[in-house]
């Protein structure tokens, strides 16, 4: 049984949930003005592990052939048969009925939309086939983390959220361009659409630092929006050093420190921002008192 849940673990890569869950957390610090009811933390913790298991699940099915030619994925769970696209599948209805479970317990807005959140989660495992602008379509995916949470909270929504789901969509839109420089070859000889392969490696990194700078700013003025202090644009600071150095990681005619690039700075990334919002609204709350 250990070794099953393991590699269902694996197939879903649990420990990439350290990019969207931060995000989600910091947009209920935002609506709650300071942190939210233990209830709400639960049941948002449970709708976005719920909907990160759906999507990685049906991205992992729909995509099993293609997969199975790529050297680089060819020995994921699916295409080497570790699991079955049955239990797969089952895997997934059951990811749904989380995030279906737990949207129902925040409040009847979010259960409303949750047939919208998995419509968009499917989309993008097919945007690929079609559209050079699939990094786009992940990041409004994963843009519903601060989204869902802030509805959570408030149970509706606010132009004032929009800046940080925004910047969550150049975020992943701009690392995902990266992390896709290392199929560029095959996706050209497969037919798949990609930024990389559509513009070349050079205008790639173009590109995804043009995005990240973007976010940069709409971070900077998520903290205006809300009024945040010192402590937020201190850690506004540290998200641009890392940004920077991220991108210093990967080169045209280098990607050896791809994965360092696309893991360790993008999770230091949205933790920071997590932190630095919970640590001003803290120093906010003390003020007050």
């Amino acid at each position: 049984m250990i070794n099953r849940i393991v590699l269902f673990m694996r197939m879903i890569k649990f420990q990439h949930s350290v990019f969207a869950l931060p995000f989600a957390f910091s947009a209920g610090l935002l609506a709650a003005g300071g942190i939210p009811p233990v209830n709400k933390i639960v049941w948002i913790t449970i709708a976005m592990v719920g909907a990160r298991s759906a999507a990685m699940g049906m991205n992992r099915i729909i995509d099993k052939e293609i997969d199975a030619k790529n050297p680089r994925t060819s020995m994921r769970e699916l295409p080497a048969g570790k699991i079955g696209v049955v239990a797969a599948s089952l895997f997934t209805v059951i990811a749904v009925a989380m995030l279906a479970v737990a949207a129902a317990n925040l409040n009847p807005l979010c259960l409303k939309l949750t047939p919208l959140a998995v419509a968009v989660l499917l989309l993008y495992s097919y945007t690929k086939r079609f559209t050079w602008l699939s990094h786009a379509v992940l990041g409004v995916a994963i843009s519903g983390a601060p989204l869902g949470a802030w509805m959570a909270i408030t149970g509706g929504v606010s132009s004032k959220i929009v800046p940080l789901v925004v910047a969550v969509i150049f975020w992943l839109a701009g690392f995902d361009i990266l992390y896709a420089l290392q199929d560029i070859d095959f996706d050209r000889a497969h037919g798949l659409h990609s930024v990389p392969q559509r513009f070349g490696t050079g205008r790639a990194l173009i590109i995804a630092r043009a995005a990240h700078a973007v976010t940069w700013g709409l971070l900077a003025a998520t903290g205006f929006v809300f009024g945040l202090g010192v402590i937020y644009y201190a850690g506004m600071a540290a998200v641009g050093g890392l940004l920077v150095y991220e991108h210093s990681l990967v080169r045209e005619n280098d990607l050896s420190k791809l994965d360092m690039a696309f893991f360790n700075m993008n999770g230091y990334i949205s933790l920071t921002v997590f932190l630095v919002i919970l640590g001003d609204l803290a120093v906010r709350d003390l003020a007050v008192r």
